[in-house]
């Protein structure tokens, strides 16, 4: 099993990633909530660094790379349905993972998606979600990624990573 950074220092670093990486209005959630809440998904994720951990805990992997010839890649997402319309940072929908040179799937990042109904896109991190668009097999919903575990230069909060791509 991995390693993983002890609670404390993976709060300091999101703290850090909250203040340096939420375009021009990372101040804008003074109270700290944006922190706190990137280091809440941060914690409640790490375990699945350990791939079996995520089909243990519900996470269903979808066989299919997703990724843009332009944009980059997301990567593979295991889906855990029952969180489906959460907002919750300890209640992801998705995870997703990439294939490392060693052929074991690692995790990239988390996200959470919610239906829409017609209603102003929900919030979360200090931002509103992306969408709407639709999703196969889910319909017409907004979403909400977040690089967790791998840098992503087109932004923490970007649908795509531009260093990734699928095999």
């Amino acid at each position: 099993m991995p390693r993983s950074l002890g609670a404390a220092s993976g709060a300091a670093v999101l703290a850090l990633a909250a203040s340096l990486l939420l375009p021009g209005s990372a101040r804008a959630a003074d109270d700290g909530s944006v922190a706190r809440d990137l280091g809440r998904a941060y914690h409640a994720t790490a375990k699945y660094r350990y791939e079996p951990n995520a089909a243990k805990d519900g996470f269903l992997p979808a066989d299919d790379c997703k990724s843009d010839p332009v944009l980059g890649g997301m990567g593979y997402h295991y889906a855990k349905l029952t969180n489906l319309g959460s907002t919750d940072p300890d209640r992801p929908t998705a995870l997703f993972y990439v294939t490392g040179e060693d052929g074991k799937r690692r995790l990239v990042g988390a996200e959470w998606i919610v239906p829409s109904t017609g209603q102003p896109a929900p919030r979360m991190f200090g931002r509103k979600f992306d969408g709407p668009f639709d999703i196969a097999g889910l319909g017409r919903v907004y979403d909400r990624h977040v690089w967790l575990y791998e840098k992503n230069p087109a932004g923490f909060f970007a649908r795509f990573n531009p260093h990734l791509s699928c095999p």
